[in-house]
């Protein structure tokens, strides 16, 4: 099955189920839907940060400071952002990632309810290859440089994330 044919589930602007659609009717009607993000950060308390793949169906060859995905049919949030955060990350046996804000996302590519998650990665990691091209781990001063240096295309939604985040009092430096 591809991505496009994977069934997610469509909802109102208040995160309700209205119906079920493959992903690629979600997006090319704009329909609203469920993401999740996920801060994975290491011992060190560096940010993973990637460049997604060339291949991506939203915001390909972007950068993103968060591994995440689509909510699958009947998937919860805490179900997907373990299971996204995994298979991003190539690793097996992560904690249940933190939640800590819902959002809905409204911008280019489209309108989704965005569920920001944190989990701390000490594995080692091997990306999933067909939705990573590149990562490191940047520090929080060298990942807020890269935000505001522009030399990044940052993924929109992600970007978004990363400003409501960085302006809960718990996350300011």
């Amino acid at each position: 099955m591809s991505a496009a044919d994977e069934v997610l589930d469509v909802v109102d602007r208040d995160d309700r189920v209205v119906g079920q659609a493959p992903r690629g009717e979600v997006y090319a009607q704009g329909l609203i839907h469920r993401c999740v993000f996920v801060r994975a950060v290491d011992a060190q308390g560096r940010v993973f940060v990637h460049r997604r793949t060339a291949s991506k169906l939203v915001f390909p060859s972007y950068y993103d400071m968060f591994v995440g995905g689509v909510v699958g049919a009947g998937e919860s949030y805490p179900q997907a952002a373990l299971r996204e955060a995994e298979e991003e990350l190539g690793v097996r046996g992560l904690a249940q990632p933190t939640p800590l804000f819902k959002f809905l996302y409204e911008g280019p590519g489209g309108a989704w309810w965005s569920y920001v998650h944190e989990v701390r990665c000490e594995l080692p990691v091997d990306p999933q290859a067909s939705e990573v091209d590149w990562h490191t781990y940047l520090t929080p001063v060298e990942l807020d440089r890269r935000v505001t240096d522009g030399e990044w295309a940052w993924v929109p939604d992600g970007l978004e994330a990363y400003r409501r985040l960085r302006a809960r009092p718990e996350f300011r430096q």
